[in-house]
């Protein structure tokens, strides 16, 4: 890549906090891949509340590694070059999946990355829909999982509830329980609960009506499992709506959360709130990958942004009011 061009665009910020208005599009060298890397020439990544969130500060000191950093690790993107020993894949072939979090380096043209996180990406699959995978898909899956569905002819029909289900892990979260075969009440906004019907939602609440606010499910079932994909809903609005084992599992846990759910096993409580931190495996990102190249899997794209006004992308996930995914194309 040196004798053609040796810096690349990119987006960084020097310090936590400030949002939006502290990315500054800055001209840097590119970066060379080392033992079991690839380096990409991105085309698209998408962004998820976690970038945002490193940014705020609420992993530090462990993240980000050093300032200043260029954020968000969602990618798709062309092989440019090989590391050393790298035989998995050759210049030009297209893949997907996620840079590691230490490192980052999505919002640029281009970015190292680990090939034990990557997989191909087909035709079928465009690179926004591509890079909206990785990490929502993943939890999505991950929080089914965990709620004990097994993607297997073993798995039985259950009562799934799916909070926030229009968010980007949630509309996946909604049709893969679908394609589990379980019945799936989902809330949103009033604005989209056609979406959700048209994902396969069995039933819509409206989190902003009185019944909503209380997560009743409109044909009075009780929730084998949660799916909480959003914040301040506490352990008492669940928990006269799940069933005798019921499981709430929650995808942004706090310290709260934890504290919770280690008193639910103290007390031996046959109803439990897990917490869910994504563990990103190459396999689990194979599947979604598969299912949606069949079609299985639809992404619902929010708005799609060019690097150069990457700080709309970036402001739009901050607010929480997006509809699916958040994407910058390079």
């Amino acid at each position: 890549m040196a004798e053609e061009k040796s810096t690349m665009k990119a987006i960084q910020y020097a310090s936590y906090g400030g949002g939006a208005g502290a990315l500054k599009h800055v001209e840097v060298p590119i970066p060379s891949p080392k033992k079991n890397e690839i380096l990409l020439k991105l085309e698209a990544a998408s962004i998820n509340p976690i970038d945002w969130k490193i940014q705020s500060g609420m992993l530090r000191p462990f993240l980000p590694p050093k300032f200043p950093f260029t954020p968000v690790a969602d990618v798709a993107g062309e092989v440019a070059e090989l590391g050393p020993e790298v035989s998995a894949y050759k210049k030009g072939d297209k893949v997907v999946g996620m840079l590691n979090f230490s490192n980052g380096g999505g919002l640029a043209q281009f970015a190292v990355a680990p090939i034990s996180l990557m997989v191909t990406r087909p035709p079928e699959l465009s690179p926004p829909e591509a890079a909206s995978l990785p990490i929502a898909a993943m939890t999505a899956l991950q929080a089914l999982k965990a709620a004990g569905t097994k993607f297997d002819a073993t798995d039985k029909p259950s009562n799934i509830l799916i909070t926030a289900a229009s968010g980007g892990v949630g509309h996946y979260a909604l049709q893969l329980a679908k394609h589990a075969g379980h019945h799936v009440t989902a809330t949103c906004g009033a604005r989209n609960i056609e979406l959700m019907k048209s994902l396969g939602a069995d039933e819509v609440i409206d989190y902003k009506t009185p019944e909503g606010a209380k997560l009743w499910s409109p044909s009075g079932k009780k929730y084998d499992a949660v799916i909480h994909c959003t914040t301040n809903i506490s352990w008492s609005t669940f928990e006269p709506n799940l069933s005798t084992e019921g499981k709430v599992i929650d995808i942004t846990p706090t310290l709260k959360t934890m504290a919770t759910s280690i008193l639910k096993k103290v007390t031996l409580s046959k109803k439990k709130l897990v917490p869910l931190l994504l563990s990103p495996k190459s396999e689990d990102m194979k599947f979604l990958v598969d299912m949606a190249k069949e079609g299985k899997l639809k992404t619902t794209v929010d708005s799609t942004h060019p690097l150069s006004k990457a700080e709309e992308a970036w402001a739009k996930s901050m607010s929480g009011h997006a509809t699916g995914k958040i994407v910058v194309e390079m």
